[in-house]
């Protein structure tokens, strides 16, 4: 019977393990399949598939991951790495029932294929076809396992921006990857207000000839920073090109995308001669952190190749340490996906089986049904692989985009700092920094020093002016007004005056030649528009313009300018008549006001002062009309300090120092604007400033094609039809002369550089209040034009050296009629220059009067409690009698108060002394009387 049981027990063990192998077989596959599509006929190729095999090896040898299951590769040779031909390349690896496809190696191939992908949700993986349009969002089943190139372009235009260029040339492959690329490129650089000045494109398999003429148009352009963004196929051949047509030395800039950093990790050792064209270039490699795991990788990367290449070395690139990645970051997707107790399915299109019967096949493609699951689970992994941490962020990128910049130096390459974008530009590892703030700032970005082309260490200065013949053409406005500013030579193409000699000396500053010719603007009838011509700049037909050309905010908004050379502002000019002095001129240096309280204070300071010393000063007491006039005289007469009573009491002494302190400054203030009146000679004018002018109703003139006519409308509020166009300064002066009711003006609006000459011959007008504008003149060139910013240094220089002032003073300077001691209306001095001085007199005045009022009651009433008689004190007086006793005490002299109350004291006290002896002898005499009768009564009765 054991035996029985022990039978059915092995039969049943065997029919459940069967069915635990069979359920194991339906869901987790021992074999899975994966596509991997390149040329491995290059150098590129090897080094993918070398990397690609050394993964699989540690996966199938390692059983925590994906477990007994084993993945195979199918490697498809891409052969024609050139889009639609590859598509027949991709539908064979698609017909082996591959859930994952790593490559291609080009994103014109990725282009193609990804519709394929799509199509079949097979998830293609590529971490060489780093177009930045390969999108997750128009294609869900691309998954770039490396960063795009939207990043090596942020840190060249970082780079760019760091040195200061503005211009950069683009060369570039004519396929998607080079034109979005650069696309990207132009974007990033426009936000450092940078920008692609020339585009020079070339086929995606250009001849020698093709690149020569390219290079040769690149070598014509202004710009000497040249961005170089092709294929580590034709990277070596354009720059043997450049170095054979003399584009190598000094003065560029080359500045190569991570091609040239492939090429170069690749062929390590590099060959004899290998970099002798590409030296002091500026490269970009991918930058992946040092690590246990990249270290041990790199130690058995020898190993690895041997056998696969023959004589020529093949170093470990960042290429190969991303395809190695992919691998394993594909292991860990399905590991995941099998975990979810997802199983491997395909089925047919139905799509493509109505395509049953035709010649290409496509019906035998199939679905893989759990595509999605599998693209959601790479999009979820986290791991850290030989690149350093391998997630994708929100975005579906993969995260800390990081580049390292190399510098190609002799034999070899140097690294002369770091890129992220989370740091910026660096000389530290990203790793270093990722766990501080971030610091964006100019100033915390840093780069080691560089060897440019040539074998400098000064920084190219990335622009020359075009090798083309062409001169700039630089407008000059032809002005019918004012020639000592710009004129033109009559009966030549020349001009003359003070704005061409400062811009002729600030080009002679420069280290460089400068081709140009100017080109007359105006119509010789009427003053030009300036605005007019710097929008001309804009349009190209102008490179430049040279003036009288004031820098205004609707100008800067077109052009850029130089350092201001001369400052300008706007200035009103009116006509003047001068002013004789009158037998009232004295009263002129104060207003009314000022004289109204000036006299008031001098009787309030004096009336304190009597208060103050009338008790104590024989000088300020008799008669009442004596100490009016005592009063009256010695308050006028302190403002010529000339009073002869003296001050005895303490607090008149302070009030009196106070008031003579006023007046010695009210003194010399009317005596220097006396003097002034008297001296000089006075102009007067109804305009008082552009205030008036705005609130009145008169014409007002100003010079046809100046800024100030816009200012004066938009700004200030003046109506257009007030305003009168004026060509010269003779159509100015009989304007002014004529005035505002004879069909003139009443002022005249202008510059006051323009506004010097007008009035150095011209006497009858001057300049009324002061300039409303602050503005300068400049040159105009096109945004971001690096002739701008060297002419401002040499401007700079200019005025440091006193040579703009020299040639300021050879063209402008006159003897103007403003130096001649003329003035204008001298101002009244008015309350508001002195009430602080009055109001720390009056303060005294009212505190010296405050501290008398105490003592003087103090005194009242130690003086009432000794002339009222203790019997008397129960009887009050009236409030009246009260307050003439107060004031008869406060009028009598202190002395005498004092005399009588001492006088009093000593009658009391001997009147107390009397008293006390008549007490005395009244109490002997009682106590006699007392014993006399007992005296008498003994006698007798003796």
């Amino acid at each position: 019977m054991l035996k029985v049981w022990f039978l059915v027990f092995i039969v049943l063990s065997n029919g459940f393990s069967s069915t635990g192998q069979d359920m194991h077989n339906s869901t987790v596959p021992d074999v899975v399949n994966i596509g991997a599509l390149f040329n491995y006929n290059t150098t590129f190729g090897r080094t993918v598939k070398i990397a690609i095999r050394a993964a699989l090896e540690e996966l199938n040898a390692n059983p925590s991951i994906l477990g007994k299951t084993h993945l195979n590769v199918i490697l498809q040779e891409d052969s024609k790495y050139r889009g639609f031909l590859s598509i027949s390349e991709v539908l064979q690896v698609a017909t082996k029932h591959t859930v994952a496809i790593i490559g291609p190696q080009s994103a014109v191939t990725a282009h193609v294929i990804s519709h394929i992908a799509n199509e079949l949700q097979v998830p293609l993986l590529s971490f060489s076809a780093l177009d930045p349009t390969l999108s997750s969002l128009q294609f869900p089943f691309f998954i770039r396992t490396s960063h795009s190139d939207l990043y090596v372009m942020t840190a060249i235009a970082d780079f760019v921006d760091y040195y200061g260029w503005k211009d950069v040339i683009a060369f570039y492959v004519d396929d998607d990857s080079g034109r979005n690329g650069i696309e990207a490129l132009g974007d990033k650089l426009a936000e450092k207000r940078c920008r692609i000045s020339y585009k020079a494109p070339m086929s995606p398999e250009p001849t020698d000839e093709e690149i020569t003429n390219v290079l040769v148009q690149v070598a014509l352009a202004e710009s000497r920073v040249i961005v170089v963004h092709v294929n580590i196929f034709l990277g070596r051949k354009v720059f043997d090109i450049a170095k054979s047509l003399g584009m190598m030395g000094s003065g560029y800039v080359w500045l190569a995308t991570t091609f040239l950093s492939g090429i170069l990790e690749m062929n390590t050792p590099f060959p004899a001669g290998f970099t002798n064209n590409i030296q002091g270039v500026i490269t970009f490699r991918v930058y992946t952190p040092d690590s246990e795991l990249k270290r041990r990788f790199a130690s058995k990367w020898k190993n690895l190749t041997q056998g696969e290449t023959a004589n020529d070395p093949l170093g470990l690139s960042a290429l190969g340490l991303y395809a190695y990645d992919t691998v394993h970051a594909l292991a860990h997707a399905l590991d995941a996906f099998f975990k979810q107790g997802n199983r491997i399915t395909f089925s047919k299109d139905p799509k493509l089986s109505l395509l049953h019967g035709d010649n290409l096949g496509l019906d035998t493609l199939n679905i893989f049904n759990e595509g999605n699951l599998l693209r959601r689970s790479i999009y979820e992994v986290n791991m850290t692989g030989v690149t350093g941490t391998f997630r994708y962020t929100s975005d579906r990128d993969l995260v800390n985009p990081s580049y390292e910049i190399m510098n190609v130096v002799g034999t070899g390459f140097r690294s002369i700092g770091y890129w992220s974008n989370y740091s910026g530009l660096s000389v530290d590892p990203p790793e270093a920094l990722s766990s501080k703030p971030a610091n964006n700032s100019r100033a915390g970005k840093m780069l080691r020093p560089v060897i440019w082309p040539g074998d400098t260490t000064k920084k190219p200065r990335g622009w020359v002016f075009p090798n083309n013949g062409r001169l700039l053409k630089i407008g000059v406005p032809k002005s019918i007004s004012y020639h000592e500013f710009v004129s033109q030579v009559p009966g030549t193409d020349t001009f003359e005056g003070f704005c061409i000699e400062v811009f002729l000396a600030a080009v002679n500053l420069l280290p460089y030649a400068v081709p140009y010719k100017f080109i007359p603007f105006g119509d010789d009838h009427s003053n030009p528009s300036a605005t007019e011509l710097v929008r001309l700049i804009t349009t190209g037909e102008f490179d430049g313009a040279v003036g009288d050309i004031t820098i205004t905010t609707e100008r800067t908004k077109m052009v850029d300018f130089t350092q201001p050379y001369i400052e300008s502002g706007l200035v009103v000019v009116a006509p003047v008549k001068k002013t004789d002095s009158n037998a009232w001129a004295f009263l002129a240096p104060f207003t009314p006001m000022m004289w109204a309280v000036t006299a008031i204070f001098f009787l309030f300071v004096g009336a304190v002062v009597w208060i103050l010393e009338h008790r104590v000063n024989d000088d300020f007491r008799g008669p009442p009309k004596q100490q009016i006039v005592t009063t009256l005289w010695f308050s006028f007469s302190t403002m010529f300090f000339s009073q002869k009573e003296n001050t005895v009491s303490t607090l008149g002494r302070f009030v009196l120092i106070i008031w003579l302190f006023v007046v010695l400054i009210v003194n010399s203030s009317y005596t220097a604007s006396l003097t002034s009146i008297l001296t000089v000679q006075q102009l007067s004018s109804p305009i008082k400033g552009i205030e008036s002018l705005v609130n009145g109703k008169d014409p007002i003139g100003y010079t046809q094609g100046s800024f100030a006519k816009n200012y004066l409308i938009e700004e200030i509020g003046i109506n257009e039809s007030r305003l009168v166009a004026l060509n010269t300064p003779e159509e100015a002066a009989n304007a002014l002369k004529k005035g505002p009711h004879d069909g003139g003006i009443c002022a005249y609006i202008d510059e006051r550089a323009y506004m010097e000459l007008f009035l150095s011959t011209r006497c009858d007008f001057t300049v009324i209040g002061q300039e409303f504008t602050r503005d300068g003149w400049g040159f105009a060139f096109p945004r971001d034009s690096p002739l701008a910013i060297d002419l401002s240094t040499a401007i700079l220089e200019m005025a440091e050296s006193g040579d703009l002032q020299r040639i300021h003073d050879k063209w402008l300077l006159r003897s103007a009629c403003l130096s001649q001691g003329t003035k204008l209306e001298v101002e009244r001095l008015n309350l508001k220059s002195f009430w602080g001085l009055y109001l720390i007199c009056g303060f005294a005045c009212f505190l010296a009067l405050f501290i008398y009022l105490i003592q003087i009651v103090r005194q009242y009433i130690k003086h009432s409690s000794e002339e009222v008689h203790p019997a008397d004190q129960s009887t009050s007086s009236s409030g009246s009698s009260r307050l003439r006793s107060f004031l008869s005490f406060v009028d009598e002299k202190e002395e005498k108060v004092k005399h009588r109350s001492k006088r009093r004291q000593t009658e009391m006290t001997s009147c107390r002394s009397s008293i006390v002896g008549s007490s005395i002898s009244f109490s002997s005499n009682k106590d006699y009387a007392h014993s006399s009768p007992h005296k008498s009564d003994g006698g007798g009765e003796a």
